[in-house]
């Protein structure tokens, strides 16, 4: 786990996306490891989805910007682009769709990830 929300740090940097975006992502993710959606086969596709849905409710993304994340999601994650749009769907629904998440849950990343920059 502690890997994965390495991968998705440094893929956020590589696509110049906010701390605040990744510090969302990490409790997105940290929510499915919490309720047990996380295993062997879906791991990466839950980080990439976490990742995803994160940058598009956080920012305001250009369909340009979207592809390019996507293309990074794919070549780090090592998955086909079709299963991670797939499953940021199923992403969605283990969430609740609650995707605004309140400041407690996301304050203690963010302090975090500021601190190691």
């Amino acid at each position: 786990i502690l890997s994965l929300k390495r991968e998705m740090r440094n893929l956020s940097e590589e696509c110049s996306l906010e701390p605040v975006t990744v510090s969302m992502a990490y409790v997105y993710f940290e929510k499915l490891v919490l309720q047990g959606k996380l295993n062997k086969q879906n791991r990466k596709l839950c980080a990439g989805a976490c990742v995803l849905l994160a940058a598009k409710i956080s920012s305001d993304l250009r369909k340009h910007e979207v592809k390019h994340l996507i293309d990074k999601l794919e070549e780090r994650f090592r998955f086909n682009r079709r299963d991670l749009i797939g499953f940021e769907f199923t992403v969605l629904v283990a969430l609740e769709l609650a995707l605004y998440l309140p400041e407690n849950q996301v304050l203690p990343h963010y302090r975090r990830l500021t601190q190691q920059s």
